[in-house]
């Protein structure tokens, strides 16, 4: 069996990826007690006895992890330190030529939950010509609330919550939100986006949308729906024509999978390119675990629910 370590399977994105590996009969998963689970020793020797290790920890501490990794583990960092760090393998196979990137690599960022629904709907477009790189766009991204982690949870979910809870909340209003860095790095765009993240009162599910004008691509509507044909028809991202009788497309659509759906909606003169997806599946443990498989030579929707 496959040793493998979560480094930090006490938070959100841990406790994804321990529920979807822990009844793996190839994974054999070393588990540290709670009285070592922080104790830097124990897992230094965790790490290092693992094939594959996660780490599911604040910046910070992922950067120290990774000093403590002495011999040939592989790392799968689910934080934001290492997404543009020179020697790390961007986790985002459905990218030009980063399947194979991923799969010889021993460092793999994984990406960030918004950033993974910017990204698919951006990068191809950048790279096939049809969207400049110094396009001035806009972006908006609906979040369950479990993206914020186990003290987010516990405000949402607490008898007696502020009124506030009950509306959806736009964050990152200084417009320096962590996931702008690999947006514009992996995009390859000039300057960073508007971007406007918007927490809701549902656990899980994400929908990230990116709207452009006509005049701003160049190409039609219709050549952008044939490359995201093109470019995603993998079990874990698929296009999906928008069907004429949707009249709202709901942001948990997707809660619970581990799976994107890229869609065009709009008209000729006023688009809307969506990815649906759940924060906690393709936007951080679905995704990490589709990058293990793939360092692993494994099938990579092996243990996905998609």
């Amino acid at each position: 069996m496959i040793p493998v370590f979560i480094d930090g399977s006490a938070g959100t994105t841990g406790l994804r990826i321990y529920e979807r590996l822990s009844s793996r009969p190839d994974i054999s998963l070393i588990r540290l007690d709670e009285a070592h689970r922080k104790d830097l020793q124990a897992r230094q020797e965790a790490l290092n006895a693992a094939q594959v290790a996660f780490l599911c920890l604040p910046d910070d501490a992922a950067r120290e992890a990774v000093s403590l990794v002495q011999g040939d583990t592989v790392i799968i960092d689910t934080s934001t330190a290492h997404r543009t760090a020179p020697g790390w393998v961007y986790g985002f196979p459905e990218l030009s030529g980063q399947r194979e990137r991923i799969a010889g690599a021993r460092r793999i960022a994984n990406p960030g939950c918004h950033a993974s629904g910017f990204i698919a709907l951006v990068a191809p477009l950048v790279q096939a010509g049809l969207l400049k790189a110094d396009a001035a766009l806009t972006c908006f991204s609906l979040t369950g609330y479990s993206g914020g982690g186990k003290k987010m949870i516990a405000e949402y979910e607490h008898p007696d919550r502020a009124a506030a809870y009950q509306s959806p909340r736009q964050y990152g209003l200084n417009q320096q939100h962590k996931h702008l860095k690999e947006m514009v790095h992996v995009c390859g765009l000039d300057t960073a986006p508007v971007f406007c993240p918007i927490v809701a009162d549902f656990y899980s599910g994400m929908e990230v949308t990116v709207p452009v004008f006509r005049k701003d691509l160049l190409g039609s509507p219709e050549e952008v729906r044939q490359l995201y044909q093109e470019v995603y028809h993998s079990p874990v991202v698929h296009y999906e024509p928008l069907p004429a009788e949707l009249a709202m497309l709901p942001a948990n659509q997707m809660a619970g999978r581990d799976d994107m759906v890229i869609r065009v909606a709009g008209n000729d003169e006023r688009i809307l390119l969506t990815a649906c997806f759940d924060n906690l599946g393709k936007g951080a443990s679905g995704a990490a675990i589709q990058n293990m498989n793939l360092v692993l030579g494994l099938e990579e929707t092996q243990g996905l629910i998609v």
